[in-house]
């Protein structure tokens, strides 16, 4: 008799299920499909990146191993390599896209609060990309270079949390600086990015929209000084000025002043030339904000070591993508459940635990508790006594 429910099952409560089916139904995900529907497929995923699932074999061989508890899973159907093979290269992508863009949703709000470290009333994003190898015999169609293949992962974290705001999959040639073509600026909010980002056209496009933006400026910059601030060097700041771009183009993408802090990092023991459009910020905030930029880096290793997203299932780019939604699905399955649950561990301890008890039926709050708390069975009273 199978009694409570398993760890899986509670995970995959705090889906929203319904809207879920929603994306499956605005792509036709379910058309003509009698066994292994969409939302029994995102489950398998889910699994396979829960339980560090290597290849379809892996997934095949593990939850046959365990077919009396499919049903308690949420799996009605029998899961083989052909079912997953052919649902990951036929389904859509994109309602596994949209579908994360629902949790990235459920998942901002609650760490909208989150304190940065930084007196500031702002939202703070990081802008930046990471490559994903690959190989191109097996994935022609990801061409980067001659004899290489690989994908982009361009993303806009939200630095309140971590939460990923924006997410483009690119094949590798597509520039960095492209990304921000398909940015819809959040007026008020600071945008903070590295030097690949230096597009002047399309940072006075942010100026525009009413957003600010910090970033490095180049070794060739040229510009004319108009003004210099008073400076306390003991903070670092070396010069605090404002400018006006000297080359043609430039200064045609970007007709406004500009702001130029140069900081000495004694850490790195590097001087860094930050370029922003807030003149109100003090320059040590400036050089704080960018400091936090260094998020988006743990992010990109973090997602890289701990979910299954450098080797793929599947060779066609719908079953490269559907992966790598998913994988972020589950990112932000983990911090919902972290924040709803008052989870006071981190996002990669959770899933080691979770990685080990995705079977068992204890409960999730219990199950991520750092006291040393130990069920205790009430006493039976029908229980007689051997001894007086």
């Amino acid at each position: 008799m199978h009694a409570g429910r398993l760890v899986f099952s509670q995970l995959m409560e705090f889906f929203p299920w319904r809207r879920f089916q929603t994306c499956v139904r605005r792509y036709g995900g379910d058309h003509k499909i009698k066994t292994f529907p969409c939302s029994e497929q995102l489950r398998v995923m889910a699994f396979a990146q829960l339980t560090y699932r290597e290849s379809l074999r892996d997934i095949e061989t593990c939850l046959r191993a365990v077919g009396n508890k499919l049903y308690h899973m949420g799996i009605r159907s029998s899961v083989s390599r052909n079912n997953l093979s052919h649902a990951n290269h036929a389904r859509d992508w994109r309602i596994y896209a949209d579908f994360a863009q629902i949790l990235i949703h459920k998942a901002r709000s609650p760490y909208a609060s989150d304190d940065l470290g930084i007196d500031l009333d702002a939202t703070v994003y990081a802008l930046d990309a990471s490559t994903i190898n690959l190989c191109l015999s097996m994935f022609p169609w990801a061409r980067f270079r001659q004899t290489k293949g690989a994908v982009k992962l361009h993303t806009l974290l939200n630095l309140q949390g971590n939460i990923p705001e924006f997410i483009l999959i690119s094949d590798g040639k597509l520039h960095d600086v492209n990304v921000l073509d398909h940015l819809v600026p959040s007026p008020g909010a600071y945008y903070v990015m590295d030097r690949g980002y230096l597009d002047f056209t399309r940072l006075y496009q942010l100026h525009q929209a009413k957003a600010y933006f910090v970033t490095r400026a180049k070794k060739n910059l040229k510009f004319q000084r108009r003004y210099s601030h008073e400076v306390h060097k003991q903070t670092g700041v070396q010069c605090d000025q404002t400018i006006v771009l000297e080359t043609y183009y430039s200064f045609q993408g970007y007709p406004e002043p500009l702001r130029r802090i140069r900081y000495y990092d004694q850490s790195l023991e590097k001087r860094l030339v930050f370029l922003t459009n807030n003149f109100d910020l003090p320059a040590t905030t400036i050089a704080t904000l960018y400091k936090s930029r260094w998020q988006i880096e743990l992010f990109f290793k973090w997602i890289k070591q701990h979910l299954r997203i450098k080797s793929f299932y599947g060779t066609s780019q719908n079953a490269v993508k559907a992966q790598i939604w998913t994988a972020v699905s589950v990112y932000l399955l983990v911090a919902i459940v972290k924040n709803r649950l008052g989870i006071k561990l981190s996002l990669y301890t959770i899933l080691q635990i979770l990685s080990v008890s995705i079977f068992e039926k204890t409960p999730l709050v219990e199950l991520n508790s750092q006291s040393d708390y130990k069920y205790s069975q009430p006493p039976c009273p029908n229980q007689l006594l051997l001894f007086d």
